[in-house]
């Protein structure tokens, strides 16, 4: 079995429109049972985070910016840990990923051990 990291994608204006608190805790059920399925078939590794919206990025000469870019459409929203013999395993299992809903994307990408 291998690891992949799950980085979730979403489009910066539409997670600026929340909606209201009982369509935010449908989504958050929805993220849950997801996450709750996983875990009973053994693929999730961990269950990750989800990321603030601000941050830096520090880049060649010790230059910093601010980060995230309001002209930049997508912005990550957070990442798991994901385990499955392959990627294209590890792409079925994005598939059933709840961020569909909202407009969002996941990347699936193979952790390579050190």
């Amino acid at each position: 079995m291998k690891d992949f990291l799950f980085i979730y994608r979403a489009d910066y204006a539409a997670m600026q429109q929340q909606g209201s608190p009982e369509q935010m805790q449908a989504m958050m059920q929805r993220w849950m049972d997801w996450l709750g399925t996983l875990t009973a078939k053994d693929q999730l590794k961990d269950k990750g985070n989800r990321l603030q919206h601000g941050g830096r990025v520090v880049k060649p000469n010790n230059v910093v910016t601010d980060g995230p870019y309001m002209e930049i459409k997508e912005t990550l929203g957070g990442y798991s840990i994901i385990v499955a013999p392959d990627i294209d395993a590890a792409t079925e299992i994005a598939k059933t990923c709840p961020i569909y809903m909202t407009g969002g994307s996941v990347e699936v990408r193979e952790i390579a051990a050190m």
